[in-house]
């Protein structure tokens, strides 16, 4: 029995972990990116991350709460924050405005970008989704996975039954039977046998970034269209139908919104479509094809599900519920948040649009 009086010191907290934590739910966003996983110098940016704020802008967060809400820096604000030189430009800063124009921070389109820019990842950082947001995708993943089973494996062989089956051969204790069955995969694909491994780890993370596209529209589109039903209250209002600059305002972030929501609809049917084509008679050349036309596009429906979802998610905050803010609070809105840098979406689309479905002819 303890004395009375006698206070057991506190559990430490282990910051370390809450770090790890943070920047691995960063890595599942498309509107964060923490810094840790840049070889920056200043060890007061290590902790930060670059975010899209409401009005598409990239920022510096120091810190965020829900009581004091998120302290943001302006790129340009750096030198005079962390008393860097005058008299010659930082190698963070070049870093920091470098990522400061990429459209979205998702990890697809991270992955392109960095390169393109030239920003390095440090060593041990991997550009990957969380263990569980792949599982709160596996649902999107089975109408990719399960096709591929079928073309190799048939409804006869109840071995296999997901692709983490098929990835788990490498590691069957039963090396007869799983080179069989990987020399099996391997001639479907027209493929040697060691370019298998290859081949699953691309056909997984291609289709896990569809998956993750997807399910990030899914997750907005109920906020989307409460957004939209909201216009008819501004629209029906006596004093707000009358002010012509809102009511220009409201049709151009309206039919911007449904513009790009139809883009990337439209964008997931294009990649569906040529999928099915490829499953017709699937091999490792008709699958490269695909993987390359789904890259293609990452950026640009990065970019667009970043910024809806960067406008939705403050509309939601703002306003919870549909009966909650009358239609002259949701306006004000509008005018100086919702319609800041929306064009920016706009243009990602019109930059570059969809082209012509692949074709992947059947043999």
């Amino acid at each position: 029995m303890a004395k009375k009086g006698v206070r057991f010191p506190e559990k430490e907290r282990d910051y370390e972990a809450e770090d790890r934590q943070r920047v691995q739910e960063d890595m599942d966003s498309l509107f964060a990116v923490p810094l840790a996983i840049l070889p920056l110098e200043t060890k007061g940016l290590k902790r930060a991350r670059m975010v899209k704020n409401v009005k598409l802008q990239s920022a510096i967060e120091v810190f965020a709460d829900r009581e004091t809400g998120s302290g943001q820096l302006d790129v340009e604000d750096l030198p005079a924050e962390f008393d860097w030189p005058e008299d010659k430009t930082h190698p963070d800063l070049i870093i920091m405005r470098k990522l400061a124009v990429l459209q979205s921070y998702d990890i697809y389109s991270l992955r392109i970008t960095l390169r393109e820019h030239g920003i390095p990842v440090n060593d041990d950082i991997a550009l990957k989704l969380s263990d569980e947001k792949q599982v709160e995708l596996a649902g999107y993943m089975r109408s990719f996975t399960m096709p591929l089973i079928m073309q190799i494996y048939g409804t006869d062989d109840m071995s296999i039954k997901s692709f983490s089956d098929v990835v788990g051969l490498f590691k069957d204790p039963d090396v007869k039977k799983a080179r069989e069955k990987l020399q099996q995969m391997a001639e479907k694909l027209d493929i040697d046998i060691m370019e298998v491994p290859k081949f699953l780890e691309d056909y997984g993370d291609i289709f896990l970034s569809l998956s993750y596209y997807r399910n990030s529209m899914d997750n907005i589109m109920p906020i989307v269209n409460e957004f939209l039903d909201s216009m008819e209250g501004i629209r029906s209002n006596w004093q707000l139908r009358n002010d012509p600059a809102l009511m220009k305002t409201c049709t151009m972030v309206e039919n911007t919104i449904n513009e790009t929501c139809a883009s990337i609809s439209g964008r997931f049917e294009t990649f569906n479509k040529a999928s099915k084509n490829m499953w017709k008679n699937l091999n490792a050349e008709r699958f490269r094809q695909v993987k390359g036309m789904i890259e293609s596009y990452h950026t640009v429906i990065g970019g667009i599900l970043c910024g809806l979802t960067v406008k939705m998610i403050h509309w939601k905050r703002l306003f919870p519920d549909p009966d909650l803010g009358g239609p002259v609070r949701r306006s004000e809105f509008i005018m100086s948040e919702m319609k800041q840098g929306i064009e920016r979406m706009r243009d990602l689309e019109r930059a570059q649009p969809m082209g012509a479905v692949l074709n992947v002819e059947e043999d």
